[in-house]
């Protein structure tokens, strides 16, 4: 699981294609996964990443109400689509046969 490094560009894309299908990054609230996330991000998304864009303008909006939101703080990684942050593992275990 995740987005990679969301201080880059392809990080933030990642990001964008996973918020395409949700409001948030778990559940149907805001909670503490959603700070975790957002508090990597360095700047807004581009306005061509509307998904993140939106996102993020949602979540800087709890700005004084972050540590009320529900759920625990998880490592990044554990956030996130499927197969993003291991994806040169298996790549290289492919390559071990």
């Amino acid at each position: 699981m995740g987005f990679g490094d969301l201080k880059t560009a392809s990080g933030v894309k990642v990001l964008n294609d996973f918020l395409s299908e949700r409001s948030y990054i778990e559940g149907f609230v805001p909670s503490q996964a959603d700070v975790a996330v957002f508090e990597v991000m360095s700047a807004s998304p581009p306005a061509d990443l509307c998904h993140a864009l939106r996102w993020f303008n949602h979540i800087k909006s709890y700005q004084g109400q972050k540590s009320s939101l529900p759920g625990v703080k998880k490592p990044l990684g554990q956030y996130g689509p499927v197969g993003v942050a291991d994806a040169n593992s298996a790549a290289d275990s492919k390559d071990e046969d």
